[in-house]
């Protein structure tokens, strides 16, 4: 018997929203083992109360654009175009900027 199956190539630079009053969030893939979720900031940062504070791990890559990361120990992280960084569960953080002039696409793999 052979297998059909449809390869539907898609990018994570196109068809972003038109309105940036909000943070876009999108899941690409959830097995329930991983997740794989597309976010696009513009200038949105965490909320000032409160920590991430994830049960799982996070490998975080920026994709286009710029942010930065404060994690509670006070480290601060500034993230570029291509930079990535593995975020162990419970590491609380938070993004406390991202470029209000140009779209920040990030790729969050949680695992």
């Amino acid at each position: 018997m052979a297998w059909v199956v449809e390869l539907m190539k898609k990018s994570l630079l196109a068809n972003l929203p038109a309105d940036f009053s909000q943070e876009f969030f999108k899941e690409i893939i959830n097995t329930g083992h991983i997740r794989i979720e597309q976010i696009v900031s513009k200038g949105h940062t965490s909320p000032e109360q409160g920590w991430y504070d994830q049960d799982e791990n996070e490998w975080v890559v920026v994709i286009k654009g710029a942010g930065e990361l404060t994690f509670e120990s006070g480290e601060i992280i500034k993230m570029m175009a291509g930079d990535y960084i593995n975020i162990e569960a419970h590491n609380k953080h938070r993004v406390t900027w991202t470029d209000p002039d140009e779209e920040t696409i990030w790729l969050a793999v949680f695992y």
